[in-house]
Order: C-alpha cells, then sequence, then structure tokens
C-alpha cells in the first residue's frame, strides 16, 4: 500500500513553535518533487519534544496540506500503550491515510509483549500500520519471528526496518515480503534493500534531496539499476553528511542553509556544531542541492 520515497518530514520551528508557513511549504515542495508519501511527527519530526497538541497540529497541517495529493503516515507511536492509541485516533480524525508505529522506548518489552501492544493499537484504531523497529533508539527490538505474526493482522502493511542490517531486512522479507511492504529505514542501505525486494524508504535524506531520492527508487522500479546505482554513490557522501550528528540535527542545518527553515531544535539536541557545517555545505553542494 505505501512504497516508494516516504519522506521522515522535519518538524521546522521558528521561536520555540512550529513554524506553520514553513511547514506547508515543505509539504509543497516535497509533493512537486515526486515523493510517494510523507511521514510527520516520527524521529525526523522530533516527536519525543513536541507537546501532545503541536503532535496533531503538525498532523493537520501536513494533511491540509497535502491535499491527498500523497499517502500521509503520521508517526503515532510512543512507549505507552495508551498514548499511542489515543494519538492514533487523533491522527484518524484528522485524516491521515496510515500510522508509523515504533517499538515502546524505554519500557523494553519481550516479544509477547510487543504483539500484544500492537495489536492492542491497531484493533483499536483500525488504520493501515507501518512498523517501526529502531533498537538502537529504543532498546527493543522486535524480531522477525514477532513481525511476522503481527503481519497477519490485515492492518499491518509495511515495516520500517531500522536496524542498519541488510542481513536483518532479508530475514522479514524471506517471511513476508509478498505480504507486506519493508521499506529502509536507513538510506544507506536504500538500495541494496531494493536489489533483494525491498518496497522503498522512510527517508531522512529525502528532506533536502527529494527528486534524486525519488529518481532513484524509480530507476530500481524500472529495473535501470545502473541509473540506481549512480544516483546512490553520488547522494552516498550527503547520506553520511547528514548523521554525522544524531538525526534530526544535521538534515535541519542543511535545510536551513538551503533557506528552508530557521536552524532552530528543540532541547536537549542543539544546532550541528560549527566544525561540521562546511563539511555539510560542500556535501550539499557535491549533491546539487545548494
Amino acid at each position: 500500500m505505501f512504497t516508494g520515497v516516504l519522506t521522515a518530514l522535519v518538524t521546522p520551528f521558528r521561536g520555540d513553535a512550529i513554524d506553520e508557513e514553513a511547514l506547508r511549504r515543505l509539504v509543497d515542495e516535497q509533493i512537486a518533487a515526486g515523493i510517494d508519501g510523507l511521514v510527520p511527527v516520527g524521529t525526523t519530526g522530533e516527536s519525543p519534544t513536541v507537546t501532545v497538541e503541536e503532535h496533531i497540529r503538525v498532523i493537520e497541517i501536513v494533511v491540509q496540506a497535502a491535499k491527498k495529493r500523497v499517502p500521509v503516515i503520521a508517526g503515532t507511536g510512543s512507549n505507552s500503550t495508551r498514548e499511542t492509541i489515543e494519538l492514533s485516533a487523533a491522527a484518524r480524525k484528522l485524516g491521515v491515510d496510515g500510522i508509523l508505529l515504533v517499538t515502546p522506548y524505554y519500557n523494553r518489552p519481550g516479544q509477547e509483549h510487543l504483539y500484544r501492544h500492537f495489536k492492542a493499537v491497531i484493533e483499536a484504531v483500525p488504520l493501515p500500520a507501518i512498523l517501526y523497529n529502531v533498537p538502537t533508539r529504543t532498546a527493543s527490538d522486535l524480531l522477525p519471528d514477532t513481525f511476522a505474526r503481527l503481519a497477519e493482522l490485515p492492518q499491518v502493511v509495511g515495516i520500517k526496518e531500522a536496524t542498519g542490517s541488510i542481513t536483518r531486512a532479508a530475514q522479514i522479507l524471506a517471511r513476508v515480503g509478498d505480504r507486506v511492504a519493508v521499506l529502509s529505514g536507513d538510506d544507506p542501505l536504500t538500495v541494496p534493500l531494493y536489489a533483494i525486494g525491498g518496497k522503498g524508504v522512510i527517508s531522512v535524506v529525502s528532506n533536502v534531496a527529494p527528486a534524486a531520492m525519488s529518481g532513484m527508487w524509480d530507476a530500481a522500479v524500472a529495473g535501470d539499476w545502473k541509473k540506481a546505482r549512480e544516483l546512490y554513490f553520488k547522494m552516498a557522501p550527503l547520506a553520511e553528511g547528514l548523521f554525522v550528528e544524531v538525526n534530526p540535527i544535521p538534515v535541519k542545518a542543511a535545510l536551513a542553509m538551503m533557506g528552508r527553515i530557521a536552524d532552530e531544535i528543540r532541547p536537549p539536541l542543539y544546532p550541528l556544531a560549527a566544525q561540521h557545517q562546511e563539511k555539510l555545505r560542500a556535501q550539499l553542494r557535491e549533491a546539487g542541492v545548494l
């Protein structure tokens, strides 16, 4: 259902408030560049540090600005099953096309607990759901067999696989790749994952280079692996630069350099360190986006 390049959209701030004008502009620019979907208030959208009211407002703005031109899959996961259900229900009322559900962080639930958590959310709010596995951030790892069980639920349509392991992605594809979309959660693994049956990426890089990331996917789908590889290698230095500090610090700095947003981020994260600024600027130029 959700395939291709889905942008893990930043949340622009100005004066410690959501910059609604900048957010709407980003949505329009992303869609014009050929992006396949938008994912607001995930990790890149600073979901841990927006208030509940801001979280819901960001979703509302993105849904309104997208105008059904592309799917909007809202990040609604948290480390509380009750809060996840409440955010998901609010997103449903706003008209999202799907929800992105991260494994509960800090609590460290076991595999059976993860199964019951996701099942409870999906039964309470029956929207198409992409599950999000990023154990380096959550200390909770959704294992392939557990995901295969969850993939039997009709609302589970995909997984954002962000372990950084092509082996793990292959294990999931072998089990359920014919039933759900396995999406890369790591920009450096896009083309390798496409080559073994992945159906797209939830991308940080596409915030700044949506046309190139979309072109990479389109080439792979068309079987033009030469072009896909060329774009992949061209984007590789930028993909590295956008993770020189923890996401979303570098991508917000990059968008600020491009004049798209203010270079403002919520503590405990702070703007990109000075020693990384010029290298990132050079990588943006090399990628042809600055």
